[in-house]
C-alpha cells in the first residue's frame, strides 16, 4: 500500500488525541489513508458510489472513536478493520434488502461488477473479478488483501482476527480456485 507522505503513526495518534491538533492530524490521516481504504472497500462492494459512501462512514466512525483507539495496533490496521466491518455490514444489509441467499451471492457480486460504470478494466481484468466473485466471502477477502494489497499475513491476522496459518491456507485455496476458473 502506497501512502502519499511518510508518517509516524505514533506521533499522528498523539496529535489525534490532542484537541489542539486533532483536526489537522485527522486531515493528515485522510490524506494518507483515504485512497487505500477506498480500494479495500471497493474490492468488497464492487461499486464506486457505495464504496465512496462507505469510506465516508469509515472515517466518520474513526473520528467519533478516536478516544477509544489506544494504539495497541497500527492506525492503518484499525482503519482497515473498520472498513472491512462497515463493508461486511453493508453487504449483509444489501443482501437482506434484496433477499439474496448464498446461492445467488455470486450473481449479486457479478451484477455489481457489470453495472459499475466506473469499472475501467479490460476483459482479462473483468474475468479475474468474476473468478474472485465466485470465492466464498472469507477467501475473497483474504485473496484481495494479499493479492492486490500485498498485505502481510500478520497484518491481515490483526485485522481479521484469524491465525496466520488459517489465512495462508485460505489464500492458497483461493488462488487455486481462481486459477481453475480462469483456465476453464
Amino acid at each position: 500500500m502506497a501512502y502519499k507522505t511518510p508518517i509516524d503513526e505514533q506521533e499522528l495518534v498523539r496529535q489525534l488525541h490532542n484537541p489542539a491538533t486533532a483536526s489537522q492530524a485527522f486531515a493528515v490521516l485522510l490524506n494518507n489513508y483515504s485512497q487505500p481504504v477506498y480500494w479495500q472497500v471497493r474490492k468488497m462492494v464492487a461499486n464506486h458510489d457505495d464504496a465512496n459512501d462507505l469510506v465516508q462512514n469509515v472515517f466518520l466512525k474513526a473520528w467519533n472513536n478516536l478516544n477509544n483507539f489506544r494504539g495497541d495496533a497500527k492506525l492503518s490496521t484499525w482503519l482497515f478493520k473498520i472498513a472491512i466491518n462497515e463493508s461486511i455490514n453493508f453487504i449483509n444489509k444489501e443482501k437482506q434488502r434484496l433477499q439474496i441467499n448464498e446461492e445467488s451471492d455470486e450473481a449479486f457480486i457479478l451484477n455489481n461488477i457489470e453495472a459499475d460504470e466506473y469499472f475501467d478494466g479490460d476483459e482479462l481484468q473483468r474475468e479475474l473479478q468474476k473468478a474472485i466473485a465466485k470465492l466464498p466471502e472469507k477467501q475473497r477477502l483474504v485473496f484481495n488483501m494479499r493479492y492486490f494489497d500485498e498485505m502481510k499475513y500478520e497484518d491481515m491476522s490483526e485485522i481479521l482476527g484469524t491465525s496466520v496459518g488459517a489465512l495462508k491456507a485460505s489464500y492458497h485455496h483461493a488462488v487455486k480456485k481462481v486459477t481453475e476458473t480462469l483456465l476453464s
